[in-house]
């Protein structure tokens, strides 16, 4: 056996066991799939609702990765402090041991505003792997379950993941491994074989929607994020994500494609809706000023903190009697005094 085979062996092996860990995870995915199919028959309609479930789940991370970016404003000015205090290149280790030092003191994570970009990977190989499981076929026929009322008895389509009784499965022979919606099969990918250009069109409509709505996504936390606008590596990787993404959209069906929209719709909104909410009030760590006739949210910074907790700590001074609501016990006191 020569060392090539060797290695192919190996990788086939690791493949195969990787593959065997998540397949509990397909399964799960693929059956709430065609539970939701089994009620609204539409791949497109299916995968969206899918989404949403998603979404649902991953709403609290997105919450507070944005908090975070926030958090990060938030030390911005102590940031700046140590930049100016740590120049130069011979002081590069000492102002990331303190920027560092400051990030764990204030709670902050500085990567916490990336959180939703990468989160979404996990479940792009997830889909990725139903829908190829779901469009499964066979070079040999296989026979048809009856419980499909088909009225041929074999067929190359073996889908996986799903129960073989189910709606989406006896749907997925029928249309001979196709999933057609309003018009297009969300199985192929913008760069497989179509009838016709003009065929090709609706897929790369789909890429162009999905980067777009990840560069909003992108540029609208950038503008609110002053972390990312003095940070030139956060900049600069965010600027090149949605080309990345945009690599990877051309690689994946189009069903997957339908998630990623739907998924950044759902995102740039929840975003939009906390800033609106933190800019109507005082988030958090900070103290309301009124200006103007308007409240305005302010840091309360750890040097006013740590005055009140003397100030409240502190005795009064002796001698000096207090301020006396009372008319008769303040001119006691100023008789007393003119005694002393």
């Amino acid at each position: 056996m020569t060392i090539a085979s060797t290695n192919v062996l190996f990788a086939n092996s690791i493949t195969h066991a990787v593959g065997s860990i998540f397949q509990p995870i397909f399964k799960l995915f693929a059956l709430i799939l065609s539970w939701i199919y089994a009620v609204v028959p539409n791949y497109a309609l299916a995968i969206t609702l899918l989404t949403i479930l998603i979404m649902g789940v991953l709403t609290p991370l997105t919450v507070k990765s944005t908090k975070s970016m926030i958090a990060m404003q938030r030390v911005q000015p102590e940031i700046k402090k140590l930049q100016q205090k740590y120049k130069g290149p011979e002081n590069r280790a000492q102002l990331q041991e303190e920027q560092m030092r400051l990030f764990k003191e204030e709670g902050v994570n500085p990567a916490g505003g990336c959180l939703p970009m990468f989160i979404q990977f996990p479940f792009l190989i997830i889909l990725y792997d139903i829908i190829r499981g779901l469009t499964n076929t066979t070079t040999t026929k296989i026979p048809v379950p009856q419980a499909c009322h088909l009225s041929f008895a074999m067929t190359n389509v073996a889908p996986r993941y799903i129960p073989n009784s189910s709606k989406m499965y006896c749907n997925l022979i029928a249309s001979n491994g196709k999933m057609m919606s309003f018009g297009i099969d969300l199985a192929l990918k913008p760069f497989s074989k179509h009838g016709s250009i003009w065929a090709a069109i609706p897929y790369f409509v789909l890429v162009g929607i999905a980067v777009v709505l990840q560069y909003v996504q992108m540029s609208r936390m950038n503008k609110r994020n002053k972390a990312t606008q003095v940070n030139a590596q956060m900049q600069t990787l965010q600027k090149f994500m949605p080309i990345i993404f945009a690599y990877i959209y051309f690689l994946i069906p189009a069903a997957v494609l339908i998630y990623m929209v739907v998924s950044s719709v759902i995102r740039i909104a929840t975003q939009e809706a906390i800033f609106r909410n933190l800019a109507n009030g005082a988030p958090p760590g900070k103290k309301a000023v009124t200006t103007g006739g308007k409240a305005t949210a302010i840091p309360a910074k750890s040097t006013e903190k740590k005055q009140i907790a003397t100030e409240a700590a502190s005795p009064e001074p002796e001698g000096e009697p207090k301020p006396s609501a009372n008319p008769a016990t303040r001119s006691k006191n100023k008789r007393k005094r003119k005694d002393r």
